[in-house]
């Protein structure tokens, strides 16, 4: 198992410390809860170095990324973020990812930890461009500090101004007097912040220096638990549960990221542009209970009858809620708002309605 730099340090915090994507890390510090809810309406810290960099660096740098994903980066400028997905060449996705662009020549690509080495095969294999591939994932270092306070907070280890950044924007500065720090509007949990990337080396300096700065706002670490359920909240999805090489990102909700533009070829367009224009026979959707029940991943969906329709991918009690929430594929008719289902949870079939995520909206 692979530890991150800052490993020690949860250890000291007497995190609850469990593998997760082929690394030792912290999934709770004080309760699962209490950190959701920190992140909804202060501060938290997540150490997610476990997440995978990639550079693109070349001539032909924006014509690999747009043939490897599916958004359109011909829209991108410098210092604009993009979410995407990789299509695998069979009508599903490889990963989802966030491409940063830097210059005409120069991308970095984040990935999901536990596909680091998969995508890493995936974006050579598919690389007859003039461009050349770094992967930075080992020496890279990644922090998310998420909630309505984050920015505030960070302003005070930066003389760039980062309060009036607009979403899914990234500067390079210096912070916590480290140069070149990545420092990025972005997140996984819906409550505003940014993500920091930087060498290894600076881990704990860096940590130290986001406390310091986050001790009159209350910021607390985070565990992974919590940001499962804060991903979960907004409806944002988790590759291998709610999509996977078996899923489509039309199939997944993902239709907006997939760009079908005459100046972009990519993997899958044509059977993409055909799910499009033709339909699909399943859809992700998103679900509240409206009996009492707690709906779990690989619970059954089933219709009035007691049918199997389909399986929850992603599901819990939303902590600022307290409905029972969750994501799951269900042929494409019983995929309208306010549809109604069931889930099969403890030998009973429990009502839930069909929604449009977020299912917390502040």
């Amino acid at each position: 198992m692979k530890r991150t730099a800052l490993f020690e340090v949860h250890q000291k915090l007497g995190a609850k410390i469990l593998p997760f994507a082929g690394f030792e890390m912290p999934i709770k510090y004080t309760g699962d809860i209490e950190e959701h809810v920190t992140v909804r309406k202060g501060v938290g810290v997540f150490d997610v170095s476990h997440m995978g960099e990639f550079w693109v660096e070349g001539p032909d740098a924006l014509k690999f990324v747009q043939w490897v994903t599916s958004n359109d980066a011909s829209v991108l400028f410098d210092g604009k973020v993009q979410y995407s997905c990789f299509p695998n060449g069979k009508g599903g996705i490889v990963d989802d990812l966030l491409v940063y662009r830097f210059a005409e020549d120069k991308y970095l690509l984040v990935v999901n930890a536990a596909n680091i080495e998969k995508d890493w095969n995936w974006c050579n294999s598919q690389n007859k461009f003039n461009v050349k591939l770094t992967n930075a994932s080992d020496e890279t270092s990644q922090l998310a500090i998420q909630g309505p306070l984050a920015l505030k907070a960070m302003q005070k280890l930066t003389d760039t101004p980062v309060e009036d950044m607009e979403y899914y924007t990234f500067k390079v500065l210096s912070f916590a007097g480290i140069p070149n720090v990545l420092f990025s509007t972005t997140g996984y949990t819906g409550a505003g912040g940014c993500e920091i990337y930087f060498p290894n080396e600076y881990a704990q300096k860096i940590w130290d220096a986001v406390f310091e700065a986050g001790k009159e706002f209350d910021i607390k670490p985070i565990g992974l638990a919590a940001r499962d359920t804060l991903r979960l909240e907004m409806g944002y999805c988790l590759y291998g549960n709610d999509i996977d090489d078996t899923t489509s990102p039309i199939e997944g909700g993902l239709g907006w990221i997939t760009k079908f533009v005459d100046h972009k070829d990519f993997i899958d367009k044509d059977y993409l542009w055909n799910q499009k224009q033709n339909g699909v026979t399943k859809k992700l959707i998103g679900f509240t209970m409206i009996d009492r029940g707690i709906p779990r991943h690989g619970y059954e969906i089933v219709d009035a009858e007691g049918n199997k329709i389909g399986h929850v991918t992603s599901g819990t009690i939303s902590p600022m809620t307290r409905e029972g929430i969750g994501m799951g594929y269900v042929p494409s008719e019983f995929s309208k708002k306010d549809s109604e289902i069931f889930i099969h949870i403890r030998n009973k079939n429990l009502k839930a309605k069909v929604v449009r995520p977020p299912f917390y909206k502040g």
